[in-house]
C-alpha cells in the first residue's frame, strides 16, 4: 500500500508538504500540488478513510434515507433516477453514498444512530414518513440534512413543482374539450397536497366544477389501488371523460381495468400520468404525462448538502424549486364539449 512517506521520497517534498497538498491546503502552491498529485496518482495512492476522518473530522460520506411505502426500493424508476443523479454528483464532489436503515445485522438502531455509526457528514432524505419520530430525531440533530419533495422546518428542501405540473396537465386536458376530469391521487403527503391544490386551482380558473366522487385516493407506485379507483370511476352513472393518475407506473392498473370494461384509450376514455418515466413513452398509445426533472433534483440535493457540510457557519437553508415539462402523448382524445 502506497503511503504519504513513499510519495515524499519519490517527489522530493517533505511528508508535511505532501500531506497538505493531497488535502488541498491553501498553504501549498498550485504547481507543487499538481506535481504531488500527479506522482501520487501514478503510484496508485488512495487516502486511508479512517486516517482522514481522524485528521479532518470528515468522512466524505453522505447518508441517503429512502423508504417508499410500497417497498419497491431502487425498482422505483422515478426515485432511482433521482438517486442515480444524486450519486453521480456526490461522487464528482468527492463523496461516497451510504443508504441509511434502522436495522443493521438485526441490531436495531435509529436513523440518527446509523448515521453516527457510519460517520455520515450529512444526509439526504427522500420518500419517508416525516411524522416518524426517528426521522424527526435525525432532522433535528446536528447532522446537515437536505430533503427532497418535502419542506421540513428550516432544512434545505429540493422540490419538484408539483402544483404547476398538475396545472399544466389540467390546462392541456381542457384544450382537448374535456370538462369531466377525474383525479386519482396518492397518499396524504405534501406532494399530494400540492397536486390537489394545483388541480382545484386550475379547474377553478377554467370554470370546471369537479364533483367529490371524481376524486379518488390510491397509492403512489401501486397499480392495484389505481385499478380499483378506475373501476369505481367507470361504473359511475356519469363517468369522467378523462382520468388523471398518481404516476405513470400506477396507470398500469388503470389500463388493465379499462380493458376489462371493454374500453380503449383514448377512443373511449382519455388518461394522463405523472413523472415521465421511460415506461410512459413506450406504452401504446404513448401516455401524456408530466416529466419531473430527476437529474436536476438529484444534482441540486447533492450540491446543497455538500455546501452545507463545507460551510456550516454561513450556509443558509433554502427551498429550491425544480420545474418539469409536459410530455404530449396520444392518450387524450379531442371531444366536442
Amino acid at each position: 500500500m502506497v503511503t504519504i512517506k513513499d510519495i515524499s521520497k519519490r517527489c522530493g517534498y517533505s511528508v508535511s508538504t505532501v500531506s497538505k497538498a493531497l488535502n488541498n491546503s491553501s498553504e501549498i502552491g498550485v504547481e507543487a500540488k499538481e506535481i504531488i498529485k500527479k506522482i501520487a496518482s501514478e503510484m496508485g495512492y488512495f487516502p486511508n478513510a479512517a486516517a482522514r476522518l481522524l485528521k479532518t473530522n470528515r468522512s466524505n460520506n453522505i447518508g441517503v434515507l429512502f423508504i417508499d411505502e410500497m417497498q419497491s426500493g431502487l425498482r422505483h424508476e422515478y426515485f432511482s433516477a433521482v438517486l442515480n443523479s444524486l450519486k453521480d454528483e456526490a461522487e464528482r464532489l468527492g463523496y461516497d453514498i451510504t443508504f441509511i436503515s434502522h436495522n443493521i445485522g438485526n441490531v436495531p438502531m435509529t436513523y440518527y444512530e446509523h448515521c453516527k455509526y457510519r460517520n455520515c457528514d450529512g444526509v439526504i432524505i427522500a420518500c419517508v414518513d416525516f411524522n416518524d419520530p426517528r426521522v424527526i430525531e435525525l432532522i433535528n440533530s446536528e447532522i446537515p440534512v437536505v430533503t427532497i419533495d418535502h419542506i421540513f422546518n428550516d432544512s434545505t428542501a429540493i422540490l419538484s413543482d408539483n402544483l404547476k405540473g398538475v396545472e399544466d396537465l389540467v390546462n392541456h386536458i381542457y384544450e382537448f374539450g374535456h370538462r369531466k376530469i377525474a383525479f386519482i391521487h396518492g397518499e396524504d403527503t405534501s406532494v399530494t397536497q400540492r397536486r390537489l391544490a394545483g388541480f382545484y386551482k386550475a379547474c377553478e380558473k377554467l370554470g370546471i366544477i369537479i364533483p367529490d366522487y371524481y376524486i379518488k385516493k390510491a397509492r403512489y407506485h401501486d397499480p392495484k389501488t389505481s385499478g380499483l379507483a378506475t373501476r369505481e370511476l367507470l361504473e359511475l352513472k356519469d363517468p369522467p371523460t378523462c382520468i388523471m393518475y398518481p404516476d405513470d407506473f400506477s396507470f398500469i392498473g388503470g389500463m388493465n381495468e379499462i380493458e376489462k370494461h371493454g374500453l380503449t384509450v383514448p377512443d373511449d376514455i382519455s388518461v394522463v400520468g405523472y413523472d415521465g418515466i421511460y415506461l410512459s413513452q413506450v406504452l401504446r398509445p404513448r401516455l401524456t404525462t408530466f416529466k419531473q426533472d430527476t437529474e436536476a433534483l438529484g444534482k441540486e440535493a447533492a450540491r446543497n448538502l455538500v455546501n452545507a457540510i463545507d460551510d456550516k457557519k454561513t450556509y443558509v437553508p433554502k427551498q429550491v424549486w425544480i420545474e418539469g415539462e409536459l410530455l404530449v402523448g396520444d392518450s387524450i382524445k379531442k371531444i366536442e364539449f
